[in-house]
């Protein structure tokens, strides 16, 4: 019990501060204001290799917003391990940005907050209207029913990454569709201090999104049909098996990616250490570290049996960031105005084409950028056999929760005990009684 209390504490605070009557954003009033219309604050997130790699990305397009509209956006990068804690706290003190990038998948626990500006019929209108955007991005934006919280920004999801080179020397032909595949694949790579799969298994929220696409496909979800948490029935709890087993069974993954939680894996898999890794959209991060585009080849996420589709062949998590208002926010005039812009069909070239994401924006997805032999398997994905997250209050506390049962899992199976069913049941049991109760 004791390794759990920190997360408890976390899960409380995070529950605390979603179940609040938050005021949040750029002013400390109750509702959006034209005080300030000369300018915006953002907080973007983290898309690129690096925060001044964004930099160079985004500030030359704000600096065209700016001279399009005479608004300045003064511009701040931050961390995805800081993203989440921060935005919480934003919406207690009042003390935030007027605009935000938020990961797709915390869109209904913030909007519980009642701090972000509802994206109903009349402020669409203001964008361009809700139909220019691809459906599936729209089904991670919040609570099924309500307006949504937030607009998508740049859309992912999850694919299979191999090193062409490993795969050739190792005799193979073809990248792995099934798991039963991926495993008799990985155990000929495994080899001479080279492994077959990357993964990060302190890094939770990626945790999540492997074991809630496993879950899919063992016919079973995190949450019942009502919202409650529902971590311990037999698919989710195969589901974690199943993921932590390429390490500590079937000893596909080295053990030190238990410790993995900052990209390390796509650093390996550069340099040739691994020769696979389920990632989103990662063309950029390899260019970064020196691997060429044909070094690496993409397929989609491996299944249970048969090939991706709708129902049980799930294969990824519908990915992305989607950007979002403070309701408070002092140049709400502006704000909306900075949305259109980064949501306009020419931005959405330009950003997504930098990021190696797809455009949510339907009209973007034509432009040639984007018909990249990866960024097909992304968009398939998306179109055809990917889910989003479940999008309920409590979502941002059962990443933390489950995320760190699978954390803990990882960090048994890299000193050499047992994962068992009974050992994933207890630690799926535990981080259910962290949750906030309904």
């Amino acid at each position: 019990m004791r390794r759990y209390r920190a997360v408890a504490s976390g899960a409380v605070t995070v529950a605390l501060l979603a179940t609040a009557t938050a005021c949040g954003g750029g002013s400390s009033t109750g509702g959006g204001s034209n005080e300030s219309p000369k300018t915006l604050t953002y907080w973007a997130s983290n898309q690129g290799p690096s925060l001044e790699a964004d930099k160079k990305v985004l500030e030359p397009e704000l600096k065209k917003f700016e001279e399009q509209t005479g608004i300045k956006v003064e511009l701040e990068v931050v961390p995805w391990g800081d993203l989440l804690k921060r935005i919480m706290t934003a919406t207690t003190s009042g003390q935030g940005p007027d605009v935000l990038n938020i990961g797709n998948t915390w869109s209904a626990s913030l909007q519980s907050t009642g701090a972000l500006l509802p994206w109903d019929d009349k402020n669409f209108s203001k964008i361009g209207g809700k139909d220019r955007f691809v459906e599936a991005a729209l089904g991670s934006t919040g609570v099924e029913g309500q307006d949504p919280a937030a607009v998508p920004l740049y859309s992912m999801s999850y694919a299979l990454y191999y090193n062409k080179k490993m795969f050739a020397d190792a005799g193979i032909t073809k990248p792995p569709a099934t798991w039963d595949e991926m495993v008799a694949t990985g155990k000929k790579l495994s080899k001479d201090g080279k492994w077959a799969l990357g993964a990060e298994g302190s890094n939770l929220s990626n945790n999540i999104h492997q074991v809630f696409v496993l879950a899919k496909q063992h016919g079973a979800d995190f949450f019942d049909a009502d919202g409650k948490p529902d971590f311990t029935s037999d698919g989710a709890v195969a589901a974690v098996k199943q993921y932590v087993d390429f390490m500590a069974k079937d000893k596909i993954v080295a053990p030190g990616n238990a410790e993995y939680a900052q990209n390390q894996s796509l650093s390996d898999f550069a340099k040739g250490k691994t020769a696979m890794v389920l990632w989103q959209a990662a063309a950029s991060t390899f260019k970064s570290q020196g691997m060429s585009d044909d070094e690496w080849g993409v397929a989609p996420v491996p299944v249970q049996s048969g090939t991706p589709g709708q129902g049980k062949s799930i294969n990824s998590m519908v990915s992305g960031i989607n950007m979002a208002v403070f309701k408070n926010t002092d140049n709400i005039d502006g704000a909306t105005k900075f949305v259109k812009f980064m949501t306009s069909d020419e931005e959405q070239k330009i950003l997504c084409s930098a990021y190696g994401s797809i455009p949510p924006v339907k009209a973007a997805q034509d432009d040639p950028a984007f018909d990249r032999p990866e960024l097909k398997v992304l968009r398939d994905t998306l179109a055809t056999s990917a889910a989003p997250l479940p999008q309920v209050p409590t979502e941002s506390q059962f990443e933390t929760v489950v995320g760190t049962a699978v954390k803990n899992l990882f960090a048994a199976a890299a000193n050499g005990k047992a994962v068992t069913t009974e050992s994933v049941k207890a630690e799926l049991t535990e981080a259910q009684q962290q949750m906030p109760q309904q």
